[in-house]
């Protein structure tokens, strides 16, 4: 059995606009709040065409805390999925409290995915704007980008790539996948 190449994708400053307060992102209201930034429309139908499974992969403690509806954020989703080609969304919606394994740092969204969609870690990557998600990916054995946002809370140790966006980081992966495939 062949296994398929990811990229996993935070939500929230990756694909859409996160609303920033005090220097830390938060996610839109509603789905009638939803700003996908400039290149993620074309950076996402390049992996999905390149044969990238993209997976979105999104902590949503607001619904645990009782802020947000789960209806809201599953509208926001849809949203999503309506104008991007990705084949699955992972939500936690748990709060540090609850010590869930899918809430990251921890990388269980990536690990449940990887299963359910036989997907190679070691072959994927994870694409995230805090250190939460490239901690997640970094034990799930992905490659990782931070997008770097200039949020003041802390940065992640060691990302594998920094970049200022989607498109950026989609260069990259098909640049190097492109060059892993020439000398197969």
């Amino acid at each position: 059995m062949t296994l398929r190449r990811a990229v996993f994708l935070d939500r929230d400053g990756v694909l859409n606009v996160a609303r920033v307060k005090n220097g830390l992102p938060f996610p839109p209201a509603s789905e009638v709040d939803v700003a996908l930034y400039p290149d993620v429309v074309a950076s996402c139908r390049a992996l999905h065409d390149a044969g990238f499974f993209l997976i979105v992969v999104t902590n949503q403690p607001d619904i645990a805390r009782g802020t947000t509806p789960r209806s809201t954020v599953d509208a926001i989703h849809e949203a999503l999925a309506a104008q991007l080609p990705l084949d699955a969304i992972r939500m936690c919606p748990h709060d540090d409290a609850d010590a869930c394994a899918c809430r990251k740092p921890k990388p269980g969204m990536l690990l449940e995915a990887a299963h359910e969609f036989d997907i190679d870690l070691r072959a994927s990557f994870m694409v995230g704007d805090r250190w939460r998600d490239v901690a997640a990916g970094e034990m799930a054995g992905c490659v990782t980008f931070f997008l770097d946002r200039g949020y003041t809370e802390r940065a992640p140790e060691k990302p594998d790539y920094t970049v200022d966006g989607l498109q950026a980081a989609a260069e990259i992966i098909l640049a190097t996948t492109q060059t892993k495939g020439r000398n197969r």
